[in-house]
């Protein structure tokens, strides 16, 4: 079997993390015979500025991007389908917000050393897409946290403390150095890189392709 060390540098409040992540699920599944992968967590934040209340989704999307009511739809539809082909659903029918995701990267940091943080990060991504939770509530926050069985006590503890602050921001930091700028970001084995939400098919190529490389290095 051939390892692979895969780093997901993303940010829950993109829909197209959700999708390449479930999309190297599959992959990952199709291979399951000639590889197993270990996944980590890297912070990355669309909105570094973005005030703790958040801003109205379509709002927002309108000002950074530019986007018309009619893009914004379009925009939508695409993602709708995409998360339907990866197997992930987005509810686009209720008022969504957009919000600065530091404090869910300080808690994933902690989730990683208590061996949950991929469970934790795709419960983010549930209760932002699917549920349309605010995220930026403590409460409703801990409550995804105690929903895969982290310790909530402990998770309100970190988030009313500067706890995992300087983690979160030198793990930023060597990735902007690393000239990432985008996200999803898929690094894998520590040299290759893949962006974007890429098609199952993208991961299983660039796996094979890897392990060859590999394999003349040897």
């Amino acid at each position: 079997m051939k390892k692979l060390k895969i780093d997901i540098v993303s940010d829950v409040m993109c829909p197209w993390c959700i999708i390449g992540y479930k999309n190297l699920e599959t992959a990952l599944a199709q291979l399951s015979d000639e590889f197993t992968a270990q996944i980590s967590w890297k912070p990355f934040e669309l909105n570094p500025d973005m005030p703790v209340a958040g801003q109205d989704l379509n709002e927002h999307l309108a000002q950074k991007y530019g986007l018309t009511e009619q893009q914004g739809d379009e925009n939508r539809q695409r993602i709708l389908e995409m998360g339907e082909q990866a197997g992930f659903d987005f509810n686009f029918d209720g008022k969504r917000i957009m919000i600065n995701s530091f404090d869910l990267h300080r808690l994933l940091t902690w989730a990683a050393s208590e061996g949950k943080q991929t469970e934790l990060k795709l419960a983010f991504f549930k209760a932002h897409f699917t549920d349309l939770v605010y995220l930026n509530e403590q409460d409703t926050l801990l409550d995804v946290v105690a929903s895969v069985g982290l310790d909530r006590a402990r998770a309100k503890q970190i988030l009313d403390s500067g706890e995992y602050f300087q983690d979160v921001r030198s793990e930023q930091n060597t990735l902007q150095q690393m000239g990432i700028t985008s996200v999803p970001t898929f690094i894998i084995n520590d040299q290759f890189a893949l962006t974007g939400g890429q098609p199952s098919d993208a991961f299983v190529q660039a796996f094979k392709q890897i392990a060859e490389q590999e394999a003349q290095q040897q």
